[in-house]
């Protein structure tokens, strides 16, 4: 069902690597939230955006690559859908990866601004990722490049080598933190349990040494 006088319009951006064996039916269920918000009864429906010149939401199966670049009338209830498309595609990712999410006020105007009254715009970041190893590598490969882009104005890149090995220091101390929580949860040795330490065992993010 088309939606009108929507309060936003929601872009939704990224790129998510995904197992070489997925396929498009899988991508389509994975994608099911966010094409049938869009009002659409299959993804082929829904993968296009409300905008001609954005490319949607495309699944190239030859380098098992999801990418979206896509916008869609909504409203807050949207973000429901989000989650669960996240965690749809955490299922078939290979690699860790963000997806950006705009919310644009399509109520505000000039006039209101003038007024004193703020936009209600917002921005999301959401990380996808086969295990919270992944998702944090991703997530500190960000932080590290905005650090830099940041602090490369009042100083020479190599001087902040000491910065970008504390922001490792504490990605490697929430992911033991994070180890710990399920090695909790896990059955004694020997009991005959089948319980596993769930998403994010192994080994460390890499440069979280």
């Amino acid at each position: 069902m088309a939606r009108y006088n929507t309060p936003f319009e929601i872009h939704v951006h990224g790129q998510v690597p995904l197992r070489a064996d997925v396929t498009l039916p899988m991508v389509e269920d994975a994608l099911k939230p966010l094409w049938t918000y869009a009002g659409a009864s299959s993804l082929s429906g829904g993968a296009q955006s409300a905008y001609e010149e954005e490319p949607g939401i495309k699944f190239d199966s030859a380098d098992a690559v999801l990418q979206m670049c896509w916008t869609v009338p909504g409203d807050e209830d949207f973000r429901q859908s989000l989650d669960e498309m996240c965690m749809n595609l955490n299922e078939l990712s290979s690699a860790g990866a963000a997806i950006e999410v705009t919310f644009y006020d399509t109520e505000f105007d000039e006039e209101e601004e003038g007024q004193g009254q703020a936009s209600r715009d917002d921005f999301v970041m959401l990380f996808v990722g086969p295990n919270p190893a992944a998702i944090m590598q991703v997530q500190r490969d960000l932080l590290v490049q905005d650090l830099i882009n940041m602090m490369e104005r009042h100083f020479d890149a190599s001087e902040l080598t000491g910065v970008v090995a504390e922001v490792d220091k504490l990605f490697s101390q929430r992911f033991d933190d994070l180890v710990s929580s399920l090695e909790i949860g896990k059955p004694p040795r020997g009991s005959g349990g089948h319980g596993g330490s769930g998403h994010g065992g192994g080994r460390k993010p890499r440069h979280l040494h």
